[in-house]
């Protein structure tokens, strides 16, 4: 019998009440506006709500912003214990986040907050008020529109099950353990996954220089070189061809420009010098993307197409027109140099790169899948952890979290 199971039978054998936050709280009210540009870099910490969604977890120790007096003419306090909520948010699903701090400081709350105190373990607040169970509660009659907003009588109405203090205690070592391994797996993978990037890179870049003796000719002597006419507004969520823009993900049209092999950048944007597609057949063109058609049996498209993402930015970065927006212009794309080897290396640097590649994109898919599998993994024990049954026993052990920290041990190692 583990600890929690312990407890439980001698604390609580007949099961764990269920309570609303009005009968848990000692006090619960609003915080006061606190603006932008009334943010600083030193003087009393703040917490603004819309910093609950974007940059803490489920409890925090440290504020990462601050302000001065002169600007909270009516200011509200949160201490050490003290839950706070958003309750101004953009999204159904994520209103009324709440976190929990656990800091020594005295610290304001901004407006669309909800300050609750109370008498509770606040981690333990802060772990019940996450789950699925919670936000439901949450979220239950608000319409979707622009701006969601939550408010003081619908917090007070969230009902959280409210074992002794004891348990708490020990469902929060429980949570903080997993929440920790969870976060470092997360980490590792997400590590894993920039280095596999930067070694495809580094052995792409390499196996593509050219050596001294290969000749090198401007891109204007192999390539038909032009852009598409089509605007963003005219592509579809589904449609017959594909429609190339500015960015990583094409749309769709019904309507295509172009029946060719071609690669495809954009001319202007964010994506310039990092956007690339090699098509095969029927597409449509956005105006300011360019299509480059090699024209010249020399010269393997597909291998244009790998020695283009190797080189291509480095050589715009040098020569690119910046303003507000960067682009390239056409004369740039025409004076693009290309080492053309012959056209028997030309394949069998394609063939290593389709194999690297492939392998590459095998990661893309699996470890952000891993990452989101971990994730949904956490969610699920977290609120199996903090979901009663009627004989007060918890679906998730001690036993299950050291077997899942066994395994993530044995996939470090």
């Amino acid at each position: 019998m583990t600890k929690l199971e312990e407890l439980i039978q001698e604390l609580c054998p007949d099961g764990v009440e269920y309570k609303p936050l009005s009968d848990i709280a000692t006090d619960i009210y609003r915080g006061s506006g606190i603006k932008r540009d009334q943010v600083t870099e030193t003087g009393i910490p703040c917490v603004r709500y819309g910093e609950i969604y974007t940059s803490y977890n489920v409890w925090f120790d440290i504020c990462i912003s601050h302000t001065q007096m002169e600007y909270v003419p009516n200011p509200k306090y949160f201490e050490y214990g003290d839950i706070l909520f958003a309750i101004t948010g953009e999204s159904v699903e994520e209103i009324a986040k709440s976190i929990a701090y656990v800091g020594h400081e005295k610290c304001l709350a901004g407006g669309d907050t909800v300050v609750l105190k109370h008498n509770q373990n606040p981690k333990y607040m802060a772990y019940a008020l996450s789950t699925t169970s919670a936000q439901a509660q949450k979220s239950k009659g608000k319409v979707k529109s622009k701006v969601v907003h939550s408010s003081v009588p619908a917090i007070s109405e969230i009902i959280i099950p409210i074992p002794p203090l004891a348990i708490q205690s020990e469902i929060v070592r429980i949570l903080d353990n997993f929440t920790e391994l969870t976060a470092e797996l997360t980490a590792e993978l997400t590590a894993e996954l920039t280095a596999r990037k930067k070694q495809y890179e580094y052995y792409r870049d390499k196996l593509l220089s050219p050596a001294d003796e290969i000749s090198m000719v401007q891109l204007a002597e192999i390539a038909d070189i032009g852009t598409g006419s089509s605007n963003t507004n005219e592509g579809l969520d589904e449609g017959e061809y594909p429609f190339y823009v500015r960015s990583q993900e094409p749309l769709r049209k019904n309507e295509y420009e172009f029946d060719e092999t071609a690669i495809i950048t954009a001319g202007d944007g964010v994506g310039v010098g990092k956007v690339f597609h090699y098509v095969e057949g029927k597409y449509a063109l956005h105006q300011r993307a360019y299509r480059i058609h090699i024209n010249t049996p020399t010269v393997y498209p597909k291998y244009f197409f790998y020695y283009m993402k190797s080189a291509f930015l480095p050589y715009i970065e040098k020569t690119m027109f910046q303003g507000s927006v960067p682009s390239i212009r056409r004369p740039m794309l025409n004076a693009f140099p290309v080492p053309v080897p012959a056209l028997d290396v030309q394949k069998r640097l394609v063939h290593v790169l389709d194999n690297f590649e492939a392998i590459c994109s095998d990661l893309n898919i699996g470890l952000p899948a891993e990452i989101e599998a971990r994730q949904k993994q956490y969610v699920f024990y977290r609120d199996a952890l903090l979901t009663y049954v009627a004989t007060g026993k918890t679906i998730l052990t001690d036993r299950q979290t050291d077997r899942q920290t066994d395994r993530q041990t044995d996939r470090r190692a």
